[in-house]
């Protein structure tokens, strides 16, 4: 015969909105703990890593589409899974997000638990002093009022209590090392603060660049269209920047026997605030690791070039001058290449106009020499100028209202026969050429031009107070031991005539040296000593 087994009747079954909750209070628990916070803390700086390795496209557009196209599919599903945009990517900010969130949900109850710690008395003396790691047992014929004062002389500093138990014997907790756990506290809200506030950075803040002429010409933090490249903030739309000005008067660079720089130095003057009003200009000198301070902004220097002056004379005699500043090719010799172009004046057709501009390209060489029939530069300084050049007539598409770069010419206008070639030329200084109409082009020589970088982050000094605080809690949790020391004093009895005194030392890490400060404790306690 068979039996079967009748289902238990009050089996609990949690409803779905127990069983939502349960799922969501244990979510919240596993992001709150320590250790999802350092796995979080990996992940990112491993998410970060790419930004260092590829192209990013906010930072080098040309560079990074050169990379899509050289490695195929590979560089596409890069592309539609944002590595090279990586610090607005969704998954490094979901990243960022938890992270942040973490960390809160990590230091709130710690900060109330160690709130409370810090209002508690120190913990009860145990019943056995002789179980605890440090023990010193001995007796005095001082009297327990005058054992117990010493003691409280000998502890200043140190969080304690006394106790009186029924029996009349007398006793003092005593802890130390509180810092500790400040500490560590202080480091995690560093951290937190870290964290936050290069967020808001990257929101309120932005990054540009610019090439600045080294003549005393103004230049005006007016707006994004006065910048070559601008990286803006999430909120930051680039028409309400600080305002301020500056105008580069030289520039001088100094270099070692083999040609590398060793000093970069640009006199200046700006104006920002009050002296927008009244047109006073402050003087600074700017230099490499020396950046300009004002209206909340920075102004570093960051490199250098030259800037090729060419002078045209027209056949009707009207006459151009044209400074464009020419890009280094060759970073250590200054070789540059770059591109100047010129409309003619006097011509109000905008047809006849079109198929009348000029073009200089080629090469700049700061100290020419001629390897064979090319000419290239020696060295970084002006010494010896000249410019290899090739010279073009026609179309250069500048009313297409589209930009282009300032450094070369639309090759595509080239093959399309709206620009020509006129003539190939190797000019030094002071020497010109002969157009087929009649029009001059002499190479008067170089000027310098300055790359400056402008750098707005509001939030810069709290990121430097936190990483302070970072620094200093690190210091606090590392070097702080936590530690007891519990002291019992009992009275001589009837027919005794010797005070009983028992000392007892606990350290709450495991770091070494408590035994020698146990010892130092015990030892004047029992010498009747004061004072630390």
């Amino acid at each position: 015969m068979t039996t079967t087994e009748a289902p238990p009747k009050n089996e609990y079954r949690p409803t779905p909105l127990k069983r939502a909750f349960a799922f969501l209070r244990n979510t919240w628990r596993g992001l709150t703990s320590m250790r999802t916070a350092l796995v979080l803390l990996f992940l990112l700086a491993l998410a970060a890593m790419p930004g260092a390795l590829l192209p990013q496209r906010n930072l080098n557009a040309a560079k990074t589409d050169e990379y899509i196209a050289a490695h195929g599919w590979w560089g596409e599903l890069l592309d539609r899974t944002q590595f090279f945009e990586v610090y607005g990517s969704v998954w490094f900010s979901a990243i960022y997000i938890l992270l942040m969130v973490s960390l809160i949900g990590c230091l709130a109850p710690r900060s109330f638990e160690y709130a409370k710690a810090m209002r508690a008395k120190p913990v009860l003396t145990p019943r056995k002093l002789s179980r605890m790691p440090h023990h010193v047992s001995t007796t005095t014929d001082r009297t327990p009022e005058t054992v117990m004062k010493d003691t409280h002389e000998l502890l200043k500093g140190w969080r304690r209590v006394e106790r009186e138990e029924a029996d009349g014997t007398r006793s003092i907790s005593a802890e130390r090392g509180y810092l500790r756990e400040t500490g560590n506290l202080v480091f995690h809200f560093g951290m937190l603060g870290l964290i936050i506030f290069f967020a808001l950075g990257k929101l309120f803040g932005y990054e540009g660049q610019v090439i600045v002429q080294a003549d005393n010409s103004p230049w005006c933090n007016s707006g994004i269209l006065g910048y070559d490249t601008f990286n803006a903030g999430l909120r930051v739309d680039g028409t309400d920047l600080n305002a301020f000005c500056i105008r580069l008067k030289d520039f001088e660079a100094r270099y070692t026997a083999t040609g590398q720089a060793n000093y970069y130095h640009s006199n200046m003057e700006y104006q920002s605030g009050e002296d927008l009003k009244t047109g006073a200009w402050k003087p600074y000198g700017l230099e490499v690791n020396s950046p300009l301070r004002t209206a909340g902004d920075r102004v570093y220097l960051l490199n250098f070039g030259y800037s090729p002056k060419f002078t045209v004379t027209f056949p009707d005699g009207t006459v151009r001058t044209n400074i464009t500043p020419w890009r280094p090719a060759d970073e250590p010799t200054k070789l540059s290449e770059g591109a100047t172009k010129i409309d003619q004046p006097g011509i109000t057709d905008p047809i006849e106009r079109r198929t009348r501009q000029l073009a200089i390209t080629g090469l700049l060489a700061p100290t020419a020499f001629m390897h064979g029939n090319v000419l290239t530069s020696s060295r970084p300084e002006a010494n010896k100028p000249a410019v290899a050049v090739d010279i073009y007539r026609g179309d250069l598409g500048l009313d297409a209202g589209r930009g282009q770069s300032i450094f070369q010419i639309d090759q595509s206008l080239v093959e399309d026969g709206r620009l020509k070639k006129l003539t190939r030329q190797n000019l030094d200084q002071g020497q010109e050429t002969v157009l087929d109409d009649g029009t001059k082009v002499r190479f008067d020589g170089v000027q310098e031009w300055v790359a400056i970088q402008v750098s707005h982050d509001p939030v810069q000094g709290w990121v430097l107070v936190c990483a302070v605080a970072m620094l200093i809690g690190l210091a606090g949790s590392l070097l702080v031991k936590r530690r007891r020391v519990w002291v019992r004093v009992t009275p001589a009895r009837e027919g005794e005539t010797s005070t009983v005194i028992e000392v007892a030392g606990l350290a709450r890490t495991d770091q070494a040296g408590y035994g020698e400060e146990f010892q130092r404790i015990s030892d004047k306690l029992v010498q009747g000593q004061r004072g630390n």
